[in-house]
């Protein structure tokens, strides 16, 4: 069962609960709009379920509620320090910077280090391309995916995302090194459900389509060994340059631990002008596209999709019929809401 609610009931109750455990009012509002947004484009896996477990970090101190957040700049390239902060506000902040600093110099690089799980990475990608510029977005997260012939997990599922201009729209481009986001997973877990065969391994190494299991064992790699090298290749820009935690040593705010996750992330601004006009751009972009579409359909294929399409399509539907909540998840939230003072979500939803 689900319940449908707008955008604006949405970021107002998120925002709230946000702030009620110790989120100073501006950035709950800028936390709960990436959440929110997230679920709109039909990332349901990265968006506002994740909000119940970002509140009970924020309660224990294991995510810190009102970071400091330090930048350091030279020229086009930046590090950040998250000061253990929400992963969403860091990551605004970090594109933010180097959107300003490709503004400046053509090209930025914000690396960011002592930061959480910040969503899904289309979301800063999108902010690039708002901007007229082509946006990169990269981030390690807790061990999920073993080294390609291993049976224990080494690396996160290390996304990678891209955002570019395109009209109204961006094309976006946002992918895991796994055959699947581990937040799936960790969704199928919650709510008692199979997961499908392909997407995970147990902990002795053997396929399973048990979500729990999964979790206890490693996700695989997408295209094999060349996920691998991917998942790799992601851990090096967002680990390793930023000077943040890397492989195993990346925390898990799911787990009972007590010490900060110390996830990092990378982003990578190109502004386009430097190379041509945007009209000269967006003539290149959307003749590339209409080629794309006039390609004859495989058998069985009802459309080509350009990279971001189908969730521009469900933001539309969404802003319409409102943005599905799981009767679970409610029920979840509105007990967290019961707990710290806030008023909960009604049950009507939108009408």
């Amino acid at each position: 069962m689900e319940q449908c609610y707008s955008s604006e009931q949405l970021l107002s109750f998120c925002q709230a609960l946000l702030y009620a455990v110790g989120v100073p009012e501006g950035e709950a509002k800028i936390v709960a709009s990436v959440l929110v947004d997230t679920s709109l484009d039909g990332i349901d896996t990265h968006g506002i379920s994740r909000l119940s477990i970002y509140l009970s970090r924020l309660q224990n101190g294991r995510i810190n509620a009102k970071p400091f957040i330090q930048i350091k700049k030279d020229g086009a390239i930046a590090s950040i320090d998250g000061d253990n902060g929400l992963g969403q506000l860091v990551a605004v902040r970090a594109m933010e910077l180097g959107i300003e600093l490709a503004g400046v110099h053509g090209i930025s690089f914000v690396s960011v280090n002592n930061s959480n799980h910040f969503g899904a990475a289309s979301t800063y990608c999108k902010m690039a391309a708002k901007a007229k510029m082509v946006g990169q977005a990269y981030t390690n997260s807790p061990s999920g995916i073993a080294p390609w012939g291993g049976k224990r997990p080494y690396f996160g599922t290390n996304p990678i995302s891209y955002g570019f201009p395109h009209n109204d729209n961006s094309v976006i481009i946002d992918m895991s090194s796994s055959t699947v986001a581990r937040g799936n997973i960790i969704l199928a877990a919650k709510e008692g459900r199979s997961i499908p065969e392909g997407w995970a391994i147990d902990k002795d190494g053997n396929p399973t389509t048990d979500a729990k299991a999964a979790l206890d064992g490693a996700v695989l790699p997408v295209g094999g060994p060349k996920g691998y090298a991917l998942a790799l290749a992601v851990e090096v820009m967002s680990g390793i340059l930023s000077g943040s935690a890397y492989g195993s040593h990346v925390g898990w705010i799911y787990d009972d631990g007590t010490e900060p996750a110390n996830v990092g992330h990378s982003f990578m601004v190109l502004d386009i002008k430097r190379l041509m006009p945007i009209e000269e751009y967006e003539q290149r972009m959307n003749h590339m596209i209409q080629e794309i579409k006039e390609i004859p359909l495989a058998n069985g294929a009802k459309s080509i999709r350009i990279p971001g399409e189908r969730r521009q399509s469900i933001a539309c539907e969404r802003t319409t019929k409102g943005i599905p909540i799981t009767r679970s998840l409610l029920t979840e939230l509105n007990q967290i809401a019961k707990e710290i003072g806030v008023n909960p979500l009604e049950c009507c939803g939108m009408k």
